[in-house]
C-alpha cells in the first residue's frame, strides 16, 4: 500500500555522492588546493575548469619523477635509509632535464658546497 510510490524508498536507491576532483581525475595532490593558489596568485583573472586539473597532473608526475629517482639513488647508496634534501638536490642536478628547469632553484636545507668543491658532473643522466 504504502508502495505505490515507486523510488519513495531510500532502500536500494543509489545515491550519488560527490567525488572531489582530484579522486575524479585520478590525482593524488589536490586540485582545488592547486586553483587556489593560481586564484589567489593573480596570474590570471580568468581560469578555466579544466587549467588546475591539467597542473595539477603536471606537478604530480614531476613530483613523482624526482622522488623515483631519489629513491634509485639512495638503493644505489645502499646506506641511504631515507631521502633527503641533499639527495634530491644531488638527483636534480645530475638529471639534465631536471636541471635546466630548476637552474634558478634552492633547495631548502641543503649547505652550499665548499669553494673549490666540484659536485660530480660526470654522471648526468637523462
Amino acid at each position: 500500500q504504502g508502495s505505490a510510490r515507486q523510488g519513495s524508498s531510500r532502500r536500494g536507491a543509489t545515491r550519488r555522492r560527490a567525488r572531489a576532483r582530484s579522486a575524479r581525475a585520478g590525482l593524488t595532490l589536490s586540485v582545488s588546493l592547486v586553483e587556489h593558489l593560481l586564484r589567489e596568485a593573480g596570474h590570471t583573472s580568468r581560469l578555466s575548469e579544466t587549467a588546475p586539473i591539467f597542473l595539477t597532473a603536471i606537478l604530480e608526475f614531476m613530483v613523482r619523477r624526482v622522488l623515483e629517482l631519489a629513491i634509485n639513488e639512495a638503493q644505489r647508496r645502499g646506506a641511504e635509509m631515507f631521502i633527503t634534501p641533499e639527495l634530491l638536490d644531488f638527483t636534480v642536478y645530475n638529471n639534465t632535464p631536471l636541471s635546466e628547469l630548476f637552474q634558478f632553484t634552492t633547495i631548502p636545507h641543503v649547505s652550499l658546497p665548499e669553494p673549490g668543491h666540484r659536485r660530480r658532473s660526470s654522471r648526468r643522466r637523462q
